[in-house]
């Protein structure tokens, strides 16, 4: 089954578990990695990975190396994901207590990227588990339905981005996204 058919069918199962109807575009994934480093053994934490669409786009730029966690609320879409990409670590939990279970084993990650929606942004205890695994060089990308910008809750999330992180970068539209996206990239965690 496609992408698209998979994350609809269980967008209208679960519309609060499962944020949009439509999984996030290459496009949108590239330009969230793009804090990613080229060298190394990266190690990047998905947040929101659905059936794989996005993970498709880790795997690709981390090219076999480095380690790659992808977490998913969702039991249906983590048993698609797990089965189609063997070399990810999927993790099937809430996103705060996944986070918080990886910082207490010491693990730390050069990027969270996030496709789960920048409400939970507002959520301290979200951001401060994100800030808490990152690496020193470390990036949060978050991706976000541009519309949403607008709304008093999306407003809210950005100002306590701003607000937990030094460094807040918006991106430009990404119209090859469906809805079209902004990426917002926060690194430096304060505190």
């Amino acid at each position: 089954m496609s992408d698209v058919l998979t994350f609809t069918r269980e967008f209208i199962r679960s519309p609060w578990t499962t944020a949009s109807p439509l999984p996030t575009s290459a496009t949108a994934c590239e330009v969230a990695l793009e804090p990613l480093p080229d060298r190394g053994d990266p190690v990047v934490l998905e947040l929101g990975a659905g059936a794989g669409a996005t993970s498709a786009v880790v795997q690709r730029r981390l090219a076999g190396r480095g380690r790659h966690i992808a977490v998913e609320l969702n039991p249906r879409l983590a048993s698609v994901l797990s089965l189609r990409h063997p070399g990810v670590e999927v993790v099937c939990d809430e996103a705060v207590d996944a986070m918080a279970d990886l910082a207490a084993r010491g693990v730390t990650v050069d990027l969270v990227f996030s496709t789960l929606p920048i409400s939970l942004a507002e959520d301290r205890s979200f951001l401060v588990a994100a800030g808490r695994l990152l690496s020193p060089g470390g990036a949060l990308s978050q991706v976000q339905h541009s519309w949403t910008r607008v709304l008093p809750w999306a407003k809210a999330a950005e100002r306590a981005l701003a607000e937990a992180f030094e460094e807040v970068v918006v991106s430009r539209t990404i119209w090859r996204n469906a809805p079209p996206a902004t990426i917002t990239i926060a690194r430096r965690p304060r505190g």
